[in-house]
């Protein structure tokens, strides 16, 4: 009687593997967003420690994509190479690859075990002794050397970035600031809070927050902000009754520049977190919040907890308003690009074409956002993108269409902001480029923002 064949062994894969996985084909097929992903109950199920492992392999992946992808090149060829493969084949040899360059506690057979594995429960079971293969011998391979930081080339290398993205930014910022921008995107930013705008609320939210075993430490940049040095913040009864909230300290700092107005207006207001600091500061005005997409306007309104806002499902080019408003926030849609160390996956969606579409759509925002405002009332535009195309040249455009808005410097509200101890920053020089805001990762310890503040002088006839 012939022997039976032996039967393979089912081996069970990490939970936190498995949810890295399918994170990063999600981010892969459908052009869907790590961060909304890793935020999803797939994920928060999980516990502490394969949560963070799972974070660490979906962002270091998709953070150091082509660097992990030249080192697999130097064990694939032909119909092999990297860019050929399966997407969920590609997927699980960067996973593995980024676990044995970048983390020293996970093993190596396990990160290999675990990636062929994968392969084979998304049905690519044949191609599971080319992933075997391929990361045993990078196992016992040593790493590439990265080249010096002297040129953009060795820099998009090295880092991990577009070169035609690194090229612009030298191009505008010189190649010492494109370095710390780049290397910021590589590294996993601060955690920052928005806190209440009442200091008796600050000091109760923070007595809350170190009972709930949260270490914090002061804001860098906004005065009543405050950083998360150590614990789970998403656990804080504070943070899930919405006392206080995540949000970078330049957007809090865009936020600040509105002011304090009677009838405020936020064009482009998802996910809220702007609209929120603005009602906190505001606490009397009436505020419009207007969102294009209904979906996004829907979840808008169970994360903005301020009575005095009122959330619209609305195109601002077709907003219907009884009266202009005193003070307009166009924060408007855009790349990005300051946001990479948070959002990796847009440095390899983004296309140099893009910008031309993106300006149209910017200039149309802030001109609807305008014609809104009143008389000697202020508008502030704003985007999270590094991009001349998208901030400078989107406001220079409108200055020559129009003869009734007049820019008010930056560093005039700064020091507004100063006098009333809500910057804490000191060098106003350093966050300022002529007339206007503007922040880099790595050279400040924030997203990289820009904004303008307009006023509008008269109203056209």
């Amino acid at each position: 009687m012939a022997p039976r064949p032996a039967r393979e062994i089912s081996v069970p894969i990490s939970p936190s593997r498995i949810a890295a996985f399918d994170v990063l084909l999600r981010v892969e097929k459908e052009s869907a967003y790590a961060a909304e992903l890793l935020h999803s109950d797939k994920v928060t199920m999980l516990d502490a420690r394969d949560r963070n492992l799972a974070m660490q392999i979906v962002m270091g992946a998709l953070r150091w994509q082509s660097r992990l992808d030249s080192e697999l090149s130097r064990f694939l060829s032909g119909k092999n190479e990297i860019h050929k493969l399966d997407a969920e084949v590609r997927i699980a040899l960067r996973m593995a690859t980024y676990q044995l360059r970048h983390l020293d506690r996970v093993p190596a057979n396990a990160a290999v075990n675990d990636s062929v594995q994968l392969v084979k429960r998304a049905g690519k079971t044949s191609a599971s002794p080319l992933v075997n293969a391929v990361l045993r011998k990078l196992t016992k391979a040593p790493p590439e050397a990265a080249p010096p930081f002297d040129s953009p080339q060795a820099l998009a290398d090295s880092l991990s970035h577009p070169l035609w993205l690194v090229e612009r930014w030298a191009r505008d910022f010189g190649l010492e600031k494109t370095r710390r921008i780049c290397e910021a995107n590589q590294s996993q930013p601060a955690t920052s809070l928005r806190m209440p705008a009442d200091p008796t609320q600050i000091a109760a939210a923070e007595a809350a927050l170190r009972d709930a075993g949260i270490e914090l430490s002061p804001g860098v940049l906004m005065t009543n902000a405050r950083r998360v040095i150590s614990g789970d913040i998403t656990s804080a009864a504070e943070f899930r009754e919405m006392r206080v909230g995540i949000q970078d300290e330049a957007s809090q700092l865009v936020a600040a520049l509105v002011g304090r107005g009677k009838r405020i207006l936020d064009c482009c207001a998802a996910p809220g977190g702007k609209t929120q600091a603005i009602a906190s500061r505001n606490p009397q005005a009436h505020i419009v919040a207007a969102e294009l997409h209904p979906q996004r306007a829907r979840i808008m309104r169970d994360l903005v907890t301020a009575k005095n806002v009122e959330i619209v499902a609305a195109d601002i080019a077709t907003l219907k308003v009884d009266q202009p408003f005193d003070r307009v926030l166009a924060d408007v849609p855009c790349s990005g690009t300051g946001t990479l160390a948070r959002n990796p996956e847009i440095k390899w969606r983004l296309k140099p074409e893009d910008f031309a579409d993106l300006q149209r759509r910017q200039v149309a925002i802030l001109s609807a956002a305008l014609d809104r405002a009143a008389s000697g009332a202020r508008v502030i535009y704003s985007t999270c993108s590094l991009e001349r195309d998208e901030d400078e040249k989107v406001v220079e455009e409108i200055l020559s269409a129009s003869k009734d808005i007049r820019i008010v410097p930056v560093k005039d509200v700064l020091r507004e902001l100063k006098q009333n101890h809500e910057l804490a920053w000191q060098d106003l020089d350093s966050i300022t480029s002529s007339p206007f805001l503007r922040t880099l990762p790595g050279v400040h310890p924030c997203d990289g923002f820009f904004a303008a503040v307009l006023e509008k002088v008269s109203v056209s006839a």
